[in-house]
C-alpha cells in the first residue's frame, strides 16, 4: 500500500493543483466584488463627477508649434573652393575650416535650445503686446499670477529693464528658478526623425500670447548664436581683410595724390638733372607696390567672403505659431470617461484593501 500510495501521490501534477487554486481564488475575488458592487458603483459615479468637474474647470493650455529645416554648412553650396586655397592661404584663411563644425551636430542643437543661456536671453527679449513694449519673463511673471506675490515680499519695484550683470541676487534667483520651470514642464524641443534636419520646437502655456512670442522669440534668439557661432572664425577673417582693405586703398589715394602734387611742382624737369626725378619716382612706387598689395588683399577678400557664405547654414522656417492656437485640453466626454476609470481601479483597490485587512484582523 505504501508503494501504491507514493505511486498515487506520483501521479498529482503540483503546477495543476496552483491552477485550480488560482482560478478558485478569482472566481472568489469576482463574487466579493459583485456582492460589493454598490461601491464600485458610487467610485465610478464620483470618478465621472470628478472628471466632468475638472474638463469644465480647467484652463486651456495653448500649444505653440515652430517646424524648421536646418541644413549644416558646407552641404549643398556645389562650390569647389580648391582653386582659391592658394591665394586664401596668404591671407591666413583655411577654407571650409573656419566654422566651430561639429560645435552642434547631431543632438546638440536641441540641446542648445533647453540651454540656461538662451532661454535667460528670450526671457529678457522685449516683445511688443498690444501696442506696448513688454519683456517676456514681466509677460510670465503676470500670467503666473506672480504679481500678488511680490507686492506680498514687497519686491514690486523689481525691475529687469536693466543689464543683465547687474542684476540683484534675488533677481538671478527668479529667473534661474522660472527657467527650470520652462524647461522642465513648458518647452519641448524634438526631432521627429534623425535621418532628417527637421526641427519641432513647442511651447505649452496657459497665456495664449506668450506661448505665441516665447515660441518665436526663442528660435530666432536660438538660431541667430547659432549662425553666429558656425561662421565665427569666417567672419572675423572678413572684417579684418576688410579694415586691411580701406587701410591700404587710403594709403594708395594718398600716395596717387603725392605723385600728382610731385608733378604739378616740377612739371618739366630737366633731364640732365638726375636728382630732380627722385621724388617722383619714390612716390611712383610707393603708388604701384600698394596697387599690387591693395589687388592682393581685395582678392583675398573675396574669396573670404565667398567662403563666409559656403559655412553659413540654412535655417529654412516651415511653420510657425498662428493665432489662435491649438487648445490642449481635457475634453467634456474624455474627463468623465477617464474619470469612471479611474474610479473603477481606485475601488478595486479599495476593496482588495478592505478584504486583506479584515483577513488579516480575523488571523
Amino acid at each position: 500500500m505504501y508503494k501504491n500510495g507514493m505511486n498515487k501521490i506520483d501521479t498529482i501534477d503540483p503546477d495543476e493543483i496552483s491552477v485550480k487554486e488560482l482560478a478558485s481564488k478569482l472566481k472568489l475575488g469576482i463574487k466579493y466584488i459583485k456582492s460589493r458592487r454598490l461601491i464600485l458603483f458610487w467610485f465610478c459615479f464620483l470618478g465621472i463627477l470628478a472628471g466632468a468637474a475638472y474638463s469644465f474647470i480647467e484652463n486651456p493650455i495653448y500649444k505653440a508649434v515652430s517646424t524648421f529645416v536646418l541644413q549644416e554648412s558646407g552641404h549643398g553650396g556645389g562650390l569647389n573652393l580648391g582653386q582659391y586655397a592658394s591665394v586664401a592661404s596668404l591671407a591666413g584663411i583655411e577654407l571650409g575650416g573656419g566654422s566651430e563644425k561639429g560645435l552642434f551636430q547631431g543632438e546638440n542643437i536641441l540641446e542648445l535650445y533647453k540651454s540656461r543661456l538662451m532661454i535667460e536671453k528670450t526671457l529678457l527679449t522685449p516683445v511688443e503686446v498690444n501696442g506696448k513694449k513688454q519683456l517676456l519673463i514681466d509677460r510670465y511673471i503676470k500670467s503666473k499670477g506672480f504679481d500678488n506675490w511680490k507686492k506680498k515680499d514687497h519686491i514690486e519695484s523689481l525691475d529687469f529693464n536693466i543689464n543683465p550683470k547687474k542684476f540683484s541676487r534675488l533677481q538671478d534667483s527668479i529667473i534661474r528658478e522660472i527657467t527650470k520651470f520652462i524647461n522642465k514642464h513648458i518647452l519641448t524641443v524634438t526631432k521627429p526623425d534623425k535621418k532628417l534636419s527637421i526641427i519641432n520646437v513647442e511651447i505649452k502655456f496657459k497665456d495664449e500670447m506668450f506661448a505665441q512670442l516665447f515660441n518665436q522669440t526663442l528660435v530666432q534668439t536660438v538660431n541667430n548664436f547659432y549662425i553666429q557661432t558656425q561662421t565665427r572664425k569666417t567672419f572675423q577673417n572678413v572684417q579684418v581683410l576688410q579694415h586691411q582693405a580701406d587701410s591700404v586703398r587710403n594709403i594708395l589715394d594718398s600716395s596717387i595724390g603725392k605723385v600728382a602734387a610731385s608733378t604739378d611742382a616740377n612739371p618739366n624737369p630737366n633731364p640732365t638733372i638726375h636728382s630732380l626725378m627722385v621724388p617722383y619716382q619714390k612716390k611712383q612706387i610707393d603708388v604701384q607696390a600698394n596697387t599690387a598689395i591693395y589687388a592682393e588683399i581685395v582678392k583675398n577678400l573675396e574669396v573670404s567672403k565667398i567662403s563666409l557664405r559656403q559655412e553659413t547654414p540654412l535655417i529654412q522656417l516651415i511653420d510657425e505659431p498662428m493665432l489662435p492656437l491649438e487648445v490642449d485640453k481635457v475634453g467634456h466626454i474624455a474627463g468623465p470617461l477617464i474619470g469612471a476609470i479611474a474610479g473603477f481601479f481606485l475601488s478595486l483597490i479599495y476593496l482588495m484593501g478592505a478584504r486583506f485587512y479584515n483577513f488579516v484582523k480575523r488571523s
